[in-house]
């Protein structure tokens, strides 16, 4: 009898959770407000019913209106327009960037090319921004204002979107001129139902965590895609499927374009309706791979291990965090490869380790210790001034706090080392497991641990002495860029980010010339 109870009960969940929303009597709209008479309501509840029958279409279409209306709104609040035309984009494309009609309109918000070239899109052989959501957006929102400045109402200019403001002009006159209170009958234009039928169907399923976070990326100068992929670190098939506009690869510069750049999980579910079914076939959803989830705390601080085949975007994502911030926390270059297996960190990593030293690996450099043992790079070469960044020699001492004894003072007696494990490495490996390193000598009596006491604490002294002076030099420095170089490795070697970099030498982009020289704040 339970079973059967509880059963009843799901059904019923079930079913309440695939009910349609039900249409209004009334209905606010841009600063409107309409009343919808029960002829006009039984019509748009058709069309709201059959926007939410196939659940797997609905929930494509939400996920792209959860990816895409953060950058929507942002625009027409710039532009002065109501939000709530945004579901005119649901309506037109279904968000889908490449979307043709029948009377050849194009992209996102279905332009024909005389009429985006009107609003100042770019359309030829190279480029169509009517595929790009920031360029189109805008184009769609000056249409929009533009027939409201014949009719002083939001929804006549909402079906003159459809008709031209002329066809309007010729159906209605302007007997609803300023009006914000109007009627929505069967006799109301049908585009006009149709858009109010996509407003109550998607108007509480958009809001949430989407599952594809997008980044906007502004170029000024030409660049092509696979220049640009390698740069933000995202494969350049992907960053093609989403700038389709830039047709042959090569974003011109001309002009400043926004590209996007996907941040997130890139889903099969979510793709479907605009990668080939090929794609779509070998598509892994992380979400389904176990090491995607694996996470531990290092030195006190949450890490989760990158997966194979993941970049810094996706990475990213996965923390919940931006991609400048990601790196900082793990004193990344933006051209640095993601290595599979190795954990990296959500938040920023400690001064120091409580183990004293580690004795390096074949294959090991500065960096893979510091996300090792959750040390900060730029502190872990404060510690270990005579090693480079590169690869250090097997058995190489690297000391990993201020306590740690001279390297010099090391026994000679033993052949122990402080090594975690036989793996590459131990992530999980706390201070009580690690075994007693030999470069400590044995206290045999009081006068010998004093004495090491004070030794550790003239050193200490030395370190911090060598701190200071550093802090103490003039707080601003020109450097002048090498051919090797990258912004965001400049930004590691001086200990600030990107974004501090950046502002100090007015840049809008990541850009930067050998030879040229950048301004740098001392921390």
């Amino acid at each position: 009898m339970r079973f059967f109870a509880v059963v009843l009960i799901f059904l019923r969940v079930a079913a309440s959770y695939a009910q349609a929303p039900e249409v209004p009597h009334k209905i606010h709209f841009a600063g409107m407000t309409l009343a919808i008479r029960d002829d006009a309501r039984n019509e748009i509840q058709k069309d709201v019913d059959a926007l939410t029958k196939h659940a797997r279409y609905f929930e494509m279409k939400t996920e792209r209106a959860k990816t895409y209306f953060p950058i929507i709104e942002k625009i027409f609040r710039e532009e002065q327009l109501p939000e709530d035309f945004k579901f005119l984009a649901l309506q037109e494309s279904s968000l889908v960037s490449d979307a043709v009609s029948v009377s050849n309109a194009v992209g996102f918000w279905q332009f024909k090319d005389f009429t985006a070239q009107e609003m100042g899109l770019r359309v030829d052989d190279q480029i169509d921004e009517r595929m790009n959501i920031v360029s189109a957006t805008r184009g769609a929102a000056r249409y929009l204002k533009q027939n409201n400045v014949y009719f002083n109402n939001w929804v006549l200019a909402l079906q003159a979107y459809q008709m031209g403001a002329g066809g309007v002009k010729r159906s209605v006159g302007d007997k609803y001129n300023g009006d914000r209170h109007m009627e929505i009958t069967s006799e109301t234009y049908w585009y006009v139902k149709k858009y109010l039928a996509h407003k109550i169907a998607f108007e509480n399923a958009c809001h949430g965590t989407p599952k594809l976070n997008v980044a906007l990326v502004e170029t000024k100068y030409e660049k092509k895609l696979s220049d640009i992929a390698s740069e933000v670190a995202v494969d350049e098939n992907t960053l093609r499927e989403y700038n389709k506009w830039a047709k042959t690869g090569i974003v011109p510069g001309d002009k400043p374009y926004m590209l996007l750049v996907p941040t997130g999980n890139i889903l099969q579910d979510f793709n479907s309706l605009t990668i080939n079914s090929e794609k779509a076939s070998k598509a892994v959803p992380l979400k389904n791979n176990l090491e995607a989830t694996e996470r531990m705390h290092i030195n006190g601080v949450e890490a989760l291990k990158a997966s194979v085949g993941e970049t810094l975007p996706l990475l990213a994502a996965r923390a919940s965090i931006d991609v400048s911030r990601f790196m900082t926390n793990n004193d990344l270059a933006i051209d640095q490869e993601i290595k599979p297996g190795v954990f990296y960190f959500i938040k920023k990593k400690k001064k120091k380790n409580p183990t004293s030293t580690y004795r390096a690996k074949p294959g090991d450099d500065l960096w893979l210790i510091s996300q090792q043992f959750g040390v900060r790079l730029r502190q872990l070469k404060k510690l270990n001034p005579t090693l480079e960044d590169s690869m250090i020699a097997g058995g190489t001492v690297v000391r990993l706090n201020n306590s740690a004894a001279p390297l010099l003072e090391a026994s000679p007696h033993t052949d122990e080392v402080a090594e975690l494990s036989n793996d590459s490495f131990a992530w999980a490996a706390k201070p009580s497991e690690q075994k007693k390193s030999s470069i400590e000598p044995s206290i045999k009596n009081d006068e010998e641990k004093n004495t090491i006491i004070d030794h550790k604490l003239l050193v200490d002294s030395v370190v911090d002495q060598k701190s200071t002076s550093v802090e103490i030099e003039s707080p601003v420095i020109f450097y002048e860029v090498k051919n090797s170089d990258t912004l965001y490795g400049i930004a590691r070697q001086f200990g600030a980010t990107i974004k501090e970099v950046m502002d100090w030498n007015g840049k809008t982009t990541l850009k930067i010339t050998p030879g040229e020289k950048l301004k740098i704040q001392r921390k």
